[in-house]
């Protein structure tokens, strides 16, 4: 048996935030009864290839996955079966307590919701459609029939002081949350903040006020008893993200809707990022894939390695075949003090964990 995780794309919104870079279409009707169709067709072409395992966790990802209605949600989910974590994404200014009811009989056991901030300020320059009351009254509703709550917290917004991220912080330990995800902000293409990136540059926090604010994090999600087990995420009471995790320790997944990637027999595929590109392929009988490729086993070795380093955990030398090449650039990066061992197993210092991207691109 092969344990797999699926994630599923429904890029519906009701506006676009002006940071996104992600594939989304308008929140109407006749193009989500499109994509259920499309989502079913292109199960039944991958379905083949998972005879020999079982999902372990679902992601329904976006856009803003609440939107797509959970009578929809519920066709989806009788395609699968799954005792694990099933995972809804929402945006807060779009929860009820009959729709977040619905979603949970339909078998949602958590959900995911994008807060960014709980200031009222940065959530307007961020073009949120919610403000921080919102998002508080969210959490607190939804928690009270899905206890199994995480939100994502946004820093290196334009204009954003410590002193806001640390009263966001603080806020935020309010809330009954199990997990929680920290995004630094970064300027896209295709978005309308990179349309104005010359402007916006010049607001956001320097890199040492990052740092710091990385740090306020850590400390205070720490102290207040939350297990930081991945560089930038944090849980309560054993509840790290399964399907996240699948992620970082090279668990295979399918991707289904457009735009969505997939990690399978040690390729990487993405779909055409084109509703009716994606829905005319799958007509035809084809897989609507746009991109596919598969590593040299040294530079995927090197590639799950790296991923595998995001947590905290550390990661056994003895279940990745580094080259020779690869384990001296480990040994250069001990000295740097960016990395410890301890036996066969390695991990970040904390100057490492601050450094990851530069561990990332020596060893990648």
């Amino acid at each position: 048996m092969v344990d797999f995780s699926l994630y599923i794309h429904l890029p519906f919104c009701s506006k676009k935030c002006d940071y996104c870079h992600f594939y989304v279409l308008p929140d109407k009707e006749v193009y989500k009864d499109q994509l259920l169709e499309g989502l079913q067709k292109e199960w039944s072409l991958v379905m083949p290839f998972t005879q020999s395992g079982r999902p372990v966790s679902i992601y329904f990802g976006g856009g803003t996955p609440s939107l797509f209605g959970p009578d929809r949600l519920r066709e989806l989910l009788n395609l699968w079966e799954c005792d694990g974590e099933i995972t809804l994404e929402a945006n807060p200014e779009t929860l009820t307590r009959e729709l977040v009811q619905a979603y949970a009989d339909s078998g949602i056991n958590r959900l995911s919701l994008g807060v960014q901030s709980l200031d009222d300020a940065l959530l307007k320059t961020l073009s949120r459609t919610h403000n921080a009351k919102k998002a508080i009254d969210a959490v607190c509703l939804a928690a009270e029939i899905i206890p199994n709550i995480s939100i994502d917290l946004m820093y290196d917004i334009p204009t954003q002081t410590k002193e806001q991220w640390k009263s966001t912080l603080k806020k935020a330990l309010t809330l009954p949350i199990q997990h929680i995800s920290l995004y630094n902000l970064t300027i896209e293409p295709q978005t309308v903040f990179y349309k104005y990136r010359e402007q916006l540059q010049k607001k956001v926090p320097n890199e040492n006020d990052s740092r710091q604010m990385y740090q306020e994090a850590v400390t205070t999600f720490t102290d207040a008893g939350f297990h930081h087990y991945e560089i930038s995420a944090f849980c309560q009471n054993g509840k790290e993200s399964v399907h996240n995790s699948g992620y970082w320790t090279g668990r295979p997944f399918l991707g289904l809707g457009p735009s969505a990637f997939s990690y399978w027999d040690g390729a990487r595929m993405r779909n055409i990022a084109h509703l009716n590109k994606y829905s005319r392929l799958l007509e035809e009988g084809k897989r609507p894939i746009d991109f596919q490729e598969k590593l040299e086993p040294d530079a995927q070795a090197r590639e799950l390695f790296v991923i595998a380093l995001r947590l905290l955990r550390g990661v056994s030398l003895s279940e990745f075949p580094l080259s020779q090449k690869s384990l001296s650039t480990l040994d250069e990066l001990i000295r740097q003090g960016l990395l410890t061992r301890s036996k066969d197993r390695l991990h970040m210092t904390p100057l490492g964990i601050l450094h990851y991207d530069t561990i990332a691109s020596e060893l990648i």
